[in-house]
C-alpha cells in the first residue's frame, strides 16, 4: 500500500513519487522516520522490500514493531554470494523501476540492496537519495565499505549523520550542494520508542538472568573462518565465567557458532533473532554489549551502555569520541573478559550527544526531499 495519495494504478507509484528501498533489518529502522515524515507531508511514496533479509524474525517483525507500511512489493531475493545476490537484486529492481517510474529512489545504509538500487537507478536516470551517506571505515575488505563508496558517488542527495561523514564526502569530490548534515534517523526511531524497551518484561518472557552482557556477532570477518570463530567462542566463554552472556544468534553465523560449541557454556544463553523492540530492550538492560554491528554502536551511545566492538575499525568514530564505544581487535581478544568486567563495573557517565542526534533527522530529510529547505 502507498502511504501518500492513491497511486493512479494498482501497485504502481505515480511518476515523481518517492520509492524507498529496504532489504535488511538496519534499513527498516532508518527508513521508518523518513517514511513517517513524508507521510505527514502528504508525499506520494511507496516501499519496496528486496527480501535480502527474508526470515520473519529478521524482516516482517520489524515492519510490525516500527509501524512501517506493508511493502508495495517484495522481490524475495534471499541469500547467496555477493555477486549472485546483487545480480538478482539489479534484475528485479530494474523491472520495478521501469514499471513504477519513481521520481526519486531513497536508499538506506550500506547493504547489497542499497548499492544495487543506486546502480540501477543511475543507469535509468532516476535520482538517488542516500540516507546515512559518508560513513567510512577505510577498510576495503568490508563489503559494506565498497557499497557505501559506490552508492555515494551515484547519489544526487547524500544525507550525512555526522560532521566527519560530510568531510569524507568532500574529500571524495562529492559536490557540496548534494550533501546535507541531517542527523541520524536510527536515533529518531530509538528515541521515539524509549518507553517500549521493557527489559523486565523481556526477562520474564525469556528467563534471562538479572545481570548479563548482551552480545551480537555476524560480520563476515568474525564468522566466516572457523579459526576466528573458535577464538571468539573461547573469549565469550571466558567472559561468561564472570557474567552471563545473552546472544541472539544471527542466521549468518548460526552454524559456525554451533560447530564451535558456543552454547556449551552454562552461562551463555542463546536466543533466536529478536525484533527491534525486544532487541533494544535486551541491549538497554545489559551491563555491557559485545558486538560487531554498526547500528548497535550508535544505539549504545544514546542508551549509555558500554559497548565493546570486535572489529579493528569503525565507520562510526563519533560513537567513540561521543559515546561508550571501544574497539577490540582480534589480537586483543584475550583481553576481552577483563575489558567487559571493567566496562560492566563502571557507572554510566553523562556524555555529549553527537550533533543533531535529537530525534528529528527524519523531518530534516523529508524537508530536503520535498524542497522545503536549502543546504544544512
Amino acid at each position: 500500500m502507498s502511504t501518500g495519495s492513491p497511486a493512479p494504478a494498482a501497485d504502481v507509484a505515480a511518476p515523481g513519487a518517492f520509492l524507498h528501498i529496504v532489504g535488511a533489518r538496519p534499513n527498516f529502522v532508518k527508513a521508518a522516520p523518513v517514511v513517517a515524515a513524508l507521510e505527514r507531508r502528504g508525499a506520494e511514496q511507496s516501499v519496496l522490500h528486496t527480501g535480502q533479509h527474508y526470515d520473519d524474525r529478521m524482516s516482517a517483525v520489524f515492519f510490525r514493531d516500527l509501524g512501517l507500511p506493508r511493502p508495495d512489493a517484495d522481490l524475495g531475493v534471499g541469500s547467496g554470494t555477493h555477486a549472485e545476490q546483487t545480480a538478482a537484486l539489479m534484475v528485479g529492481l530494474e523491472k520495478e523501476f521501469t514499471e513504477r517510474r519513481p521520481g526519486t529512489v531513497v536508499v538506506y545504509g550500506d547493504v547489497n540492496s542499497t548499492v544495487a538500487a543506486a546502480l540501477v537507478a543511475a543507469k535509468l536516470g532516476v535520482p538517488v537519495a542516500h540516507v546515512e551517506a559518508g560513513l567510512r571505515s577505510f577498510d576495503m575488505t568490508m563489503p559494506e565499505e565498497v557499497n557505501r563508496r559506490v552508492t555515494d558517488q551515484l547519489s544526487d542527495l547524500c544525507f550525512a549523520t555526522s560532521p566527519e561523514a560530510v568531510g569524507h564526502l568532500a574529500a571524495e569530490g562529492v559536490p557540496v550542494g548534494r550533501v546535507h548534515l541531517v542527523g541520524n534517523p536510527m536515533i529518531d526511531t530509538l528515541l521515539a520508542n524509549l518507553d517500549r524497551f521493557d527489559t523486565g518484561a523481556l526477562r520474564e518472557r525469556t528467563g534471562l538472568p538479572e545481570s548479563y552482557v548482551a552480545a551480537t556477532l555476524h560480520r563476515p570477518a568474525n564468522v566466516d573462518r572457523p579459526e576466528t570463530v573458535a577464538r571468539l567462542v573461547a573469549a565469550v566463554h571466558e567472559v561468561a565465567d564472570g557474567i552471563d552472556v545473552v546472544m541472539p544468534v544471527h542466521p549468518r553465523g548460526r552454524a559456525a557458532f554451533a560447530a564451535a560449541g558456543l552454547g556449551d557454556h552454562p552461562r551463555v544463553h542463546l536466543l533466536e533473532p529478536l525484533g527491534y523492540i525486544d532487541f533494544v530492550a535486551l541491549v538497554r538492560g545489559g551491563s555491557a554489549v559485545v558486538t560487531d554491528s554498526g547500528g548497535v554502536q550508535e544505539e549504545t551511545t544514546i542508551l549509555g551502555v558500554p559497548c565493546l566492538t570486535l572489529r579493528p575499525n569503525t565507520e562510526r568514530p563519533v560513537t567513540i569520541t561521543h559515546g561508550t564505544n571501544r574497539l577490540v581487535s582480534e589480537a586483543e581478544l584475550p583481553e576481552l573478559p577483563g575489558l567487559v568486567a571493567k566496562a560492566a563495573a563502571e557507572a554510566p557517565a553523562e556524555r555529549a550527544v553527537p550533533p543533531l542526534w535529537d530525534g528529528r533527522a527524519g523531518e530534516r530529510i523529508a524537508s530536503v526531499l520535498c524542497g522545503e529547505v536549502g543546504d544544512h
